[in-house]
């Protein structure tokens, strides 16, 4: 079966913000490339722009969330008016409370977590960097 991986843009926090998901993920990058590793005549590449990501990936279980900097002469991303969100299926109550405690402090709670009217357990948030989130727990669904 296919595996999705999201990748999510940032304004020049990517770095910071996956050092943020690391730190309730676990795990290691995968790797991290900045636009001054990819500079050449063809491609320049301004000096305030060099230590910016150009692609950071952080395994999670089979997954990968992956993410870069947006250069700013592409243009700014608006990270709060990003209604996608990233899904999380948890594999017990535990692990859905520490994802979503870890997830969303200093964020903005939509739906704090719990029993909902659907059957699983379940939060839904935007974290400190503007990126929204869904926690869920179903007993029944297995992995």
């Amino acid at each position: 079966m296919a595996l999705i991986n999201p990748h999510i843009n940032f304004n020049g926090n990517a770095e910071e913000a996956f050092t943020f998901y690391k730190s309730v993920f676990g795990g290691e990058f995968g790797k991290i490339i900045r636009f001054k590793d990819i500079a050449s005549a063809e491609i320049p590449v301004a000096e305030h722009e060099a230590h910016k990501v150009m692609h950071i990936a952080l395994p999670i279980g089979p997954n990968m969330l992956m993410a870069n900097d947006v250069p700013e002469s592409v243009g700014r991303t608006n990270e709060n008016e990003n209604r996608s969100k990233i899904f999380i299926n948890a594999e017990s109550r535990e692990e859905a409370d520490k994802l979503f405690n870890g997830l969303s402090a200093g964020g903005n709670v939509e739906m704090p977590i719990d029993d909902s009217p659907w059957g699983s357990y379940f939060a839904m948030f935007r974290d400190k960097f503007g990126i929204e989130w869904m926690v869920d727990y179903t007993p029944s669904v297995g992995r």
